[in-house]
């Protein structure tokens, strides 16, 4: 069926909250997106992240070119169209199974209509009787 997106959801103590949403501001981004960056470089390294201060990567890799994590810079139009989409893609998803829900019911309808085949005039039927008699429905 494809690639779903699954929700992970834990708690933090109120601190570790905090410091969460001041690195998100820092980067002006979602908390949430701090989390999936998170979770894509835990991911893309197969599990092999270690979190430590930035002045302590930066003395690290003074003479490498590249720092680890390695960081890539996104426009924010372009994160923010990403975000717009998902939740124009779950609100589909959403109208499709109400679409999905309205189609089952008119089938039952349909279904219990079969039965009673007394309500139901074909127009062909009509056709054929041509006394020029009006017909009223309702």
């Amino acid at each position: 069926m494809g690639n779903k997106n699954k929700t992970i959801s834990f708690r933090v103590n109120e601190d570790a909250f905090e410091t969460l949403r001041e690195i998100a501001e820092e980067r002006d981004i979602s908390l949430s997106a701090v989390f999936r960056d998170y979770v894509d470089t835990l991911v893309a390294h197969d599990g092999q992240v270690r979190v430590v201060p930035e002045d302590e990567l930066e003395r690290s890799h003074d003479d490498a070119t590249t720092g680890f994590p390695p960081t890539v810079e996104v426009p924010k139009s372009f994160i923010r169209e990403h975000e717009r989409l998902e939740l124009e893609a779950e609100h589909l998803r959403e109208q499709l199974e109400e679409h999905k829900r309205y189609v089952n019911y008119l089938r039952e309808q349909l279904e219990e209509l079969d039965g009673n085949d007394d309500d139901v005039i074909q127009l062909e039927e009509l056709d054929g009787d041509r006394d020029d008699q009006p017909f009223r429905l309702g």
